[in-house]
């Protein structure tokens, strides 16, 4: 397997979704590309995480229990990281109306393949570091 990410400096993915067979798979596969990985299991628990350590992209689902769902929860993630990458995902593609997601954000219908995901990440961080100034 080919690492997509330098192991000097590791894309930090906070990946949020509540099915933990596809939580496990998915966070497995990233750090078998050489991503830093960090999982929750809803939105709480996710704005714990992005207030307390680095991320460098949140990659949630839609539907997430608790009260919060994986648009509001990218829309308060932009609130405290303006340039913050957002990727969602779900299994109903009608779920997320273009007006509710945050600016500049990708989605990715389930299911998914994990590789394509981790080249999907890179490649929007990426795209994020060049066009925000150091």
């Amino acid at each position: 397997m080919e690492t997509i990410v330098s192991a000097i400096q590791p894309i930090r993915v906070l990946l949020v979704e509540d099915e933990f067979l596809i939580s496990e798979w998915v966070a497995e596969t990233l750090s078998d590309y050489g991503f830093a990985v960090c999982t929750a299991t809803n939105a709480a628990d996710a704005l714990r995480q992005i207030m307390s350590a680095p991320v460098d992209v949140l990659f949630t689902d839609i539907n997430l229990p608790g009260g919060m769902d994986g648009a509001a929860l990218a829309r308060r993630a932009r609130e405290l990281l303006p340039d913050l990458p957002v990727v969602y995902a779900s299994g109903r593609v009608s779920m997320l109306d273009s007006k509710q997601r945050v600016p500049g954000s990708l989605f990715v219908a389930k299911p998914y393949a994990p590789e394509l995901i981790a080249q999907l990440l890179a490649d929007t961080v990426r795209a994020t570091t060049e066009r925000v100034p150091a």
